[in-house]
Formats: structure tokens, C-alpha cells, sequence
């Protein structure tokens, strides 16, 4: 087909698959799935999970020049989502909110004679500030007897890292980063120890069915023999419903979770730097942003609420998670908080390196805030400028970023436990190496502090 790309992330599924087609998005249906897909439309399942936003909308597209394939049933075009996010890009609360979202369009379907028969995590993702079904193509007819198929994949892509998380740490989601069809349910067991075992969520899908996978794991199994009824069918999904449903994190204090109660902007300096935000964004006009190290969001949301799509990133998952509360709080619909390690962004994972982009890829950002951001990665991360301008001349159209000068407090702070080596370190090597390959356009002096401000616009893009 011409102008058609397909999307590598949906190779392995023999009922269709995404494509681009002269840079838009659309999937195909395949004969194969043709009539699970006419179910799902004509029993009103459809129509319920767009209602309640629980299913991304699509349109069915009559041009038969996008596909002259043989298999090809019929093309949708889904509703766009602006930003694909990953499982371990994920807070805690957007994780379980994730599960959730999954076992009641379980629970919905099942009412109109139709179930999963997948629950990978990847099929969610945040659309207007909540978490969305994205994959048409992941229903089938609910048969008399059937077991629930994903019901291995729901623990290892869900049950799996939030127990984790909620009971013993955080970092553990990265472990998605390395086993990317689910943590392992053995590992998973050991990790969490004996003392989980008094919980009968984790007692049952964690630990005995890790137990139950290795007694089986070298025995033929015949799957068509394995029945269960409906109210036991019902019932695993209320199990693990309510497992999801009661499990927090309580996460300790962070140095960055309380990031601005520590400061030294001065009231006037710190109102002054969302003033040149807003008329930077305003002159701009993006239709996107990234703001990298963006904490709890603060300076996010003066794009966010001029209804631009904002990805608001930060290492630290408690704030990350504080600024996802408050998305949920204040219903917000243009922000998603994301973690990112900008020292060690995502990477392209999968099949090929292809089937999870880097954050690279799924860029470039119309538009970047690097605010109080490259006195961290210079001193705390030894990266010379001209790294760092490589990298930001990759993700970016535009960028605000604020020099922070060694005599600021913050550096000072940094440079406290170590020995200065950093003699590059200084605004006028800033300014030679970004100006390689940016143009820049303005530079602002903060008022009551020795900050400055540079707008600049990429060279090479």
C-alpha cells in the first residue's frame, strides 16, 4: 500500500493491525475478526464503553484506497491520542487506576455477551486526564464454560508490579523496562517474601498461581478441557477488582517531592518566571508541550490551562504522583505527569528495539521547558553542554531553559560533597555550544536573582 506504514506494536495480533496513512492513523479489521467486531458493534458494547469513555471512539472510513489487502474487513480511524505513555513511564495511582479500568470493561462486556481476551497494559492510555481502552480489536465472544484468557497476562502486566510497588518499592515498575510482557509471577512471588501471603489477593493470583505455573510449565495442558462457570467467571474478576482496589503506596519523603517549599526564588522572581513562561508559550503557539523536571507541575500547567496538550515529566515518582492527584482533582483534561529519568530516558523496546518507542521518537515537542533543570544534569550528572544540546536539539522545535550560575544557592548545594571540576561551567561556554545549533532569540535576567532565561528555536529542525 502506498504512503502506509504499519505500526510495529501490533504485529503479533492476526485480527488487524494500525497503519499510517499520509501521516494519520487508522487500523485494520481483518476478515478473520469480522464477526467478533460486528458483535461488539451491534450488541451496543460498542456504544456503552465509548459512553462511558472507557473505549476510544473510531470512525469507520469508506476509502478502500487505503487498503487493497485481500484480508482487510474493514478500516477505522481511532480518535487521536496525542502522547503514548508506557507502564513504567506510570505513577502508582495511574497504574492501579489502569487495572481498574481494565476488569470493569471486563465486567461491562461480560453483560453483553462478550469478554477479553487480552489485558496487556499497553492496550491503556490517558486521554483528557484519564486512562482509555485504545484496542478495538481485543474483544470476542463470551462461550459458555470459557475460561478468561488474559487472566496470566492481568497479573503479570498489573497485579504484578503494584504489589510491588504498593509493598515494597517503587522502582520496582522499571522491572517493565526488562520483562516487557509482564513482571514474572515467580519472581514477582519471591520478591514480596512470606509475609504477603496473608493477603488473599496475593496469596491466590500472585503466589499460588506462580506455584500452579511451575507445576505446570513442562506438562501438556489441554486448555479446551478447562471450564468454569459463569459466577466463577464473575468472581475472578470481582477478586481481582477488589485485590486492585485496596492497594496504596505510601511513599516516603523525597528531596524533590517538596521542591518548592526549598527554593530561593523570591515571591516577585517566582511570578516574574511564570510571567515569561506565559508570553513565550503565547508568542509561540504550540500545539504541545514537554516540561522536563517539572516536579508537581506547577509551571505544566500555564500551558496545560491555555488548553495545550503538556506532558509534565520528573524523575521523582511522589511528585509525579501529586501532580497526577491533581489532575484527578481538578479534572484536568491537557496534562499527563509521566516519570522520566532524562539521564536514562525510555528506551525503543520490544521486537527490533521498535515495538515501545524511546521518548526520542515519540517526540519532537513543539515546545520544551528545562527550567532549574541544567545545573543537574551538568554538575550532578558530569554532562558537558554539548550533550546536552545534542539531546535537546533532537526533542524539541523550541526551548526555555534557565542558566542557573555557580553562585546560585542550588549549585552551590550540588557542589557542597564534591570537588568543582566543571571550568565549562559557565554562561558564556552556555551560550557558544547551544548557539551550534539553536538560534537564540531572547535571553531574560530573572529579577531577584542571578538566573537567566534563554528562548531559543532549533537550527535543525
Amino acid at each position: 500500500m502506498k504512503n502506509q506504514n504499519t505500526i510495529p506494536s501490533s504485529f503479533r495480533d492476526p485480527s488487524g493491525f494500525l497503519f499510517l496513512y499520509n501521516g494519520e492513523l487508522f487500523r485494520q479489521i481483518n476478515n478473520s475478526y469480522k464477526d467478533e467486531y460486528d458483535f461488539l458493534k451491534n450488541s451496543g458494547l460498542y456504544e456503552k464503553l465509548v459512553q462511558n469513555k472507557l473505549l476510544i471512539q473510531h470512525k469507520e472510513v469508506e476509502n478502500v484506497e487505503i487498503s487493497n489487502d485481500k484480508k482487510c474487513y474493514k478500516i477505522i480511524k481511532p480518535e487521536k491520542i496525542n502522547f503514548i505513555s508506557y507502564p513504567y513511564e506510570w505513577s502508582f495511582t495511574q497504574f492501579k487506576q489502569a487495572a481498574l479500568t481494565t476488569l470493569e470493561i471486563q465486567k461491562i462486556a461480560f453483560e453483553y455477551g462478550m469478554t477479553l481476551k487480552d489485558a496487556s497494559a499497553y492496550n491503556i492510555q490517558f486521554f483528557e486526564g484519564k486512562p482509555i481502552f485504545i484496542d478495538t480489536l481485543s474483544f470476542e465472544k463470551y462461550h459458555e464454560g470459557q475460561i478468561w484468557k488474559p487472566y496470566r497476562q492481568f497479573c503479570q502486566h498489573f497485579l504484578a508490579p503494584l504489589a510491588l510497588i504498593s509493598n515494597k518499592d517503587i522502582r520496582l515498575n522499571q522491572l517493565l523496562r526488562i520483562y516487557i510482557d509482564g513482571i514474572p509471577l515467580d519472581l514477582t512471588s519471591d520478591l514480596l517474601g512470606k509475609g504477603s501471603r496473608f493477603s488473599f489477593s496475593l496469596l491466590s493470583h500472585i503466589h499460588l498461581h506462580a506455584k500452579s505455573q511451575k507445576h505446570y510449565e513442562n506438562k501438556q495442558v489441554k486448555t479446551k478441557e478447562k471450564k468454569i462457570g459463569k459466577n466463577s467467571f464473575i468472581g475472578l474478576i470481582e477478586s481481582l477488582y477488589s485485590g486492585v482496589k485496596k492497594m496504596k503506596w505510601t511513599p516516603e519523603k523525597t528531596e524533590w517531592g517538596e521542591y518548592y517549599s526549598d527554593t530561593n526564588y523570591s515571591e516577585v522572581s517566582f511570578n516574574r518566571k511564570k510571567e515569561i513562561i506565559s508570553k513565550v508559550i503565547d508568542e509561540i503557539k504550540p500545539n504541545n508541550v514537554w516540561d522536563l523536571g517539572a516536579n508537581k507541575g506547577i509551571f505544566s500547567r500555564i500551558a496545560s490551562d491555555k488548553n495545550i496538550e503538556t506532558i509534565s515529566f520528573d524523575i521523582d515518582p511522589i511528585a509525579v504522583e501529586k501532580n497526577y492527584l491533581e489532575v484527578i482533582e481538578k479534572n484536568e483534561k491537557r496534562i499527563l505527569p509521566l516519570i522520566l529519568d532524562l539521564t536514562n530516558p525510555s528506551p525503543g523496546l520490544g521486537w527490533e528495539n521498535v515495538e515501545r518507542d524511546s521518548l526520542i521518537n515519540r517526540g519532537p515537542s513543539d515546545l520544551v521547558f528545562a527550567l532549574a533543570l541544567i545545573h543537574h544534569l551538568s554538575i550532578s550528572n558530569n554532562l558537558p553542554f554539548s550533550k546536552i544540546v545534542s539531546f535537546f536539539k533532537r526533542i524539541c522545535k523550541n526551548l526555555i531553559i534557565e542558566f542557573v550560575p555557580k553562585s546560585d544557592s542550588q549549585v552551590q548545594r550540588l557542589l557542597s560533597t564534591r570537588e568543582d571540576i566543571f571550568d565549562e561551567y559557565n554562561l558564556s561556554n552556555f551560550e557558544k555550544e547551544f548557539s551550534k545549533n539553536f538560534v537564540i532569540k531572547n535571553k531574560i535576567e530573572l529579577e531577584e536573582s542571578e538566573r537567566i532565561f534563554f528562548i531559543m528555536e532549533n537550527k535543525t529542525i
